[in-house]
Protein backbone atom coordinates (compact mmCIF):
# COMPACT_ATOMS: atom_id res chain seq x y z
CA UNK A 1 0.00 0.00 0.00
CA UNK A 2 1.22 3.30 -1.05
CA UNK A 3 0.39 6.97 -2.39
CA UNK A 4 1.17 6.03 -5.75
CA UNK A 5 -1.80 4.55 -6.75
CA UNK A 6 -3.90 7.35 -6.16
CA UNK A 7 -1.54 10.06 -6.76
CA UNK A 8 -1.19 8.51 -10.66
CA UNK A 9 -4.90 8.67 -10.67
CA UNK A 10 -5.26 12.56 -9.90
CA UNK A 11 -2.50 12.82 -12.86
CA UNK A 12 -4.77 10.78 -15.40
CA UNK A 13 -6.41 12.90 -18.22
CA UNK A 14 -10.12 11.29 -19.13
CA UNK A 15 -11.36 11.19 -15.98
CA UNK A 16 -11.95 14.58 -14.90
CA UNK A 17 -15.38 13.54 -13.05
CA UNK A 18 -14.12 11.57 -10.75
CA UNK A 19 -12.70 13.10 -7.19
CA UNK A 20 -10.34 10.90 -4.96
CA UNK A 21 -11.49 10.92 -1.53
CA UNK A 22 -10.48 9.51 1.89
CA UNK A 23 -12.61 6.37 0.82
CA UNK A 24 -10.84 6.15 -2.80
CA UNK A 25 -12.10 7.35 -6.06
CA UNK A 26 -15.62 8.80 -6.73
CA UNK A 27 -18.14 9.68 -9.51
CA UNK A 28 -21.93 10.93 -9.08
CA UNK A 29 -23.75 10.58 -12.05
CA UNK A 30 -27.91 11.98 -12.14
CA UNK A 31 -30.07 10.12 -13.93
CA UNK A 32 -33.79 11.01 -14.73
CA UNK A 33 -35.72 8.83 -12.64
CA UNK A 34 -34.95 5.68 -10.24
CA UNK A 35 -35.70 3.41 -13.08
CA UNK A 36 -32.72 5.21 -15.39
CA UNK A 37 -30.33 5.19 -12.66
CA UNK A 38 -31.31 0.93 -12.19
CA UNK A 39 -30.54 0.86 -15.60
CA UNK A 40 -26.95 2.75 -15.59
CA UNK A 41 -26.12 0.73 -12.33
CA UNK A 42 -26.56 -2.97 -14.56
CA UNK A 43 -24.89 -1.39 -17.52
CA UNK A 44 -21.94 -0.03 -15.26
CA UNK A 45 -21.55 -3.25 -12.71
CA UNK A 46 -20.78 -4.98 -15.87
CA UNK A 47 -17.73 -2.95 -16.81
CA UNK A 48 -15.35 -5.74 -17.05
CA UNK A 49 -12.69 -6.18 -14.15
CA UNK A 50 -15.04 -3.96 -11.88
CA UNK A 51 -16.20 -6.62 -9.72
CA UNK A 52 -12.80 -7.71 -8.58
CA UNK A 53 -12.41 -4.18 -7.45
CA UNK A 54 -14.67 -4.26 -4.43
CA UNK A 55 -16.62 -1.68 -6.04
CA UNK A 56 -19.61 0.07 -4.44
CA UNK A 57 -22.51 1.41 -6.27
CA UNK A 58 -25.42 3.43 -4.81
CA UNK A 59 -28.83 4.65 -6.39
CA UNK A 60 -31.00 7.28 -5.50
CA UNK A 61 -34.24 8.51 -7.41
CA UNK A 62 -32.65 10.61 -9.69
CA UNK A 63 -28.83 9.77 -9.06
CA UNK A 64 -26.11 7.20 -9.50
CA UNK A 65 -23.16 6.88 -7.31
CA UNK A 66 -19.89 4.61 -7.89
CA UNK A 67 -16.32 4.28 -5.92
CA UNK A 68 -14.25 1.73 -7.56
CA UNK A 69 -12.77 0.65 -4.37
CA UNK A 70 -13.30 1.97 -0.46
CA UNK A 71 -9.98 2.16 0.20
CA UNK A 72 -7.48 4.77 -1.38
CA UNK A 73 -4.42 3.01 0.44
CA UNK A 74 -5.25 0.45 -2.31
CA UNK A 75 -5.71 2.37 -5.35
CA UNK A 76 -3.74 1.18 -8.35
CA UNK A 77 -3.06 2.27 -12.24
CA UNK A 78 -5.68 -0.43 -13.45
CA UNK A 79 -8.73 2.18 -11.35
CA UNK A 80 -7.96 4.92 -14.31
CA UNK A 81 -8.76 2.67 -17.11
CA UNK A 82 -11.58 1.45 -14.95
CA UNK A 83 -12.52 5.08 -14.38
CA UNK A 84 -12.47 5.89 -18.02
CA UNK A 85 -14.91 2.80 -19.05
CA UNK A 86 -17.55 3.68 -16.52
CA UNK A 87 -17.56 7.07 -17.69
CA UNK A 88 -17.77 6.11 -21.16
CA UNK A 89 -20.62 3.54 -20.42
CA UNK A 90 -22.27 6.52 -18.11
CA UNK A 91 -22.10 9.08 -20.97
CA UNK A 92 -23.27 6.26 -23.43
CA UNK A 93 -26.34 5.74 -21.44
CA UNK A 94 -26.86 10.07 -21.20
CA UNK A 95 -26.04 10.23 -17.75
CA UNK A 96 -24.34 13.87 -16.30
CA UNK A 97 -21.80 13.77 -13.76
CA UNK A 98 -21.74 16.18 -10.74
CA UNK A 99 -18.42 16.61 -8.67
CA UNK A 100 -20.21 19.01 -6.54
CA UNK A 101 -22.14 16.11 -5.24
CA UNK A 102 -19.38 14.04 -4.33
CA UNK A 103 -18.49 13.83 -0.92
CA UNK A 104 -17.69 11.59 2.19
CA UNK A 105 -18.22 11.83 5.86
CA UNK A 106 -15.83 9.97 8.18
CA UNK A 107 -15.98 9.90 11.90
CA UNK A 108 -12.57 10.51 13.64
CA UNK A 109 -12.48 9.06 17.25
CA UNK A 110 -9.34 10.05 19.20
CA UNK A 111 -7.48 8.35 22.13
CA UNK A 112 -4.02 7.84 23.84
CA UNK A 113 -2.02 5.18 22.34
CA UNK A 114 -2.78 3.01 25.05
CA UNK A 115 -6.54 3.28 25.23
CA UNK A 116 -7.23 3.01 21.03
CA UNK A 117 -10.16 0.74 22.06
CA UNK A 118 -11.01 -0.37 17.76
CA UNK A 119 -12.81 -3.43 18.67
CA UNK A 120 -15.51 -1.99 21.19
CA UNK A 121 -16.10 0.28 18.10
CA UNK A 122 -16.12 -2.36 15.73
CA UNK A 123 -18.46 -4.81 17.76
CA UNK A 124 -21.06 -1.81 18.67
CA UNK A 125 -21.49 -0.72 15.03
CA UNK A 126 -21.66 -4.26 13.58
CA UNK A 127 -18.34 -2.28 10.75
CA UNK A 128 -15.45 -4.26 9.86
CA UNK A 129 -12.16 -3.48 9.67
CA UNK A 130 -10.71 -2.52 6.38
CA UNK A 131 -7.09 -1.20 7.74
CA UNK A 132 -5.94 -1.36 10.81
CA UNK A 133 -6.81 2.12 12.33
CA UNK A 134 -10.47 2.28 11.20
CA UNK A 135 -13.62 0.36 10.41
CA UNK A 136 -16.47 0.86 7.49
CA UNK A 137 -20.22 -0.08 7.63
CA UNK A 138 -20.13 -3.34 5.29
CA UNK A 139 -22.86 -2.16 4.05
CA UNK A 140 -21.97 1.12 2.60
CA UNK A 141 -24.24 3.41 3.74
CA UNK A 142 -22.57 5.17 6.35
CA UNK A 143 -19.55 6.81 7.47
CA UNK A 144 -16.31 5.11 8.10
CA UNK A 145 -14.51 5.32 11.76
CA UNK A 146 -11.54 6.42 11.75
CA UNK A 147 -9.49 5.76 14.95
CA UNK A 148 -6.87 8.54 15.58
CA UNK A 149 -4.25 8.33 18.49
CA UNK A 150 -3.83 11.30 20.73
CA UNK A 151 -0.04 12.85 21.96
CA UNK A 152 0.77 11.05 24.98
CA UNK A 153 2.15 13.77 26.63
CA UNK A 154 -1.00 15.86 26.01
CA UNK A 155 -3.69 16.93 28.50
CA UNK A 156 -6.45 15.68 26.40
CA UNK A 157 -7.57 11.86 26.11
CA UNK A 158 -10.22 11.68 24.31
CA UNK A 159 -12.24 13.38 21.27
CA UNK A 160 -14.57 12.99 18.41
CA UNK A 161 -14.62 15.20 15.12
CA UNK A 162 -16.10 14.66 11.86
CA UNK A 163 -13.94 14.72 8.37
CA UNK A 164 -15.56 16.05 5.06
CA UNK A 165 -13.94 14.72 1.65
CA UNK A 166 -15.02 16.72 -0.99
CA UNK A 167 -13.80 17.55 -4.61
CA UNK A 168 -10.41 19.96 -4.60
CA UNK A 169 -12.61 22.65 -6.29
CA UNK A 170 -15.69 22.15 -3.64
CA UNK A 171 -13.94 22.69 -0.46
CA UNK A 172 -13.67 26.33 -0.65
CA UNK A 173 -17.43 26.56 -1.36
CA UNK A 174 -18.39 24.50 1.13
CA UNK A 175 -16.24 26.02 3.78
CA UNK A 176 -18.09 29.46 2.97
CA UNK A 177 -21.15 27.88 3.30
CA UNK A 178 -20.02 26.02 7.04
CA UNK A 179 -19.16 30.04 7.82
CA UNK A 180 -22.59 31.33 6.47
CA UNK A 181 -24.94 29.24 8.41
CA UNK A 182 -22.66 30.61 11.64
CA UNK A 183 -19.53 28.49 11.51
CA UNK A 184 -16.66 29.22 13.41
CA UNK A 185 -12.83 29.09 12.24
CA UNK A 186 -10.74 27.65 13.85
CA UNK A 187 -8.03 26.80 12.17
CA UNK A 188 -7.53 28.16 7.92
CA UNK A 189 -3.73 28.23 8.13
CA UNK A 190 -3.56 24.54 6.15
CA UNK A 191 -5.70 25.98 3.23
CA UNK A 192 -6.14 24.73 0.52
CA UNK A 193 -5.76 21.01 2.08
CA UNK A 194 -7.92 21.57 4.68
CA UNK A 195 -9.98 23.98 7.36
CA UNK A 196 -11.54 23.15 10.69
CA UNK A 197 -14.84 24.46 12.21
CA UNK A 198 -16.35 24.33 14.92
CA UNK A 199 -20.67 25.20 15.58
CA UNK A 200 -21.30 27.38 18.17
CA UNK A 201 -20.64 24.91 21.42
CA UNK A 202 -17.33 23.68 20.04
CA UNK A 203 -18.05 20.76 18.01
CA UNK A 204 -14.82 20.59 15.35
CA UNK A 205 -15.66 19.51 11.80
CA UNK A 206 -12.60 19.52 8.98
CA UNK A 207 -13.22 20.41 5.72
CA UNK A 208 -10.44 18.54 3.29
CA UNK A 209 -9.97 18.61 -0.16
CA UNK A 210 -6.77 16.64 0.41
CA UNK A 211 -6.11 13.58 -1.38
CA UNK A 212 -8.00 15.24 -4.34
CA UNK A 213 -6.37 18.79 -4.36
CA UNK A 214 -3.07 16.55 -3.44
CA UNK A 215 -1.34 19.07 -1.28
CA UNK A 216 0.13 17.65 1.99
CA UNK A 217 -1.39 18.85 5.51
CA UNK A 218 1.41 21.00 5.64
CA UNK A 219 2.46 19.35 9.57
CA UNK A 220 2.55 15.48 7.49
CA UNK A 221 -0.51 14.52 10.35
CA UNK A 222 -3.23 16.96 9.62
CA UNK A 223 -5.37 14.27 11.69
CA UNK A 224 -3.57 14.75 15.28
CA UNK A 225 -3.98 18.80 14.49
CA UNK A 226 -7.56 18.20 13.62
CA UNK A 227 -8.53 16.27 16.76
CA UNK A 228 -7.16 18.81 19.17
Amino acid sequence: MSDEGWRAFLAAEGIEEWAVLHGGPTAVYRTSSLADAAALAQVIAAVPGLNSTHAQINLLSSQVTVRLTRDQLVMERSHVELARAVSAVAKAHGAVADRSAVSEVQVAISAKPDAIDLGFWRAVLGYAPMQSDNAIDPLGNSSTVWMQELDAAKPLRHAMHIDVSVPREQAEVRFAAAVAAGGVVVDASHAPSYWILADRSGNKVCIAAWPDGAVEPNDGDAGEERAD
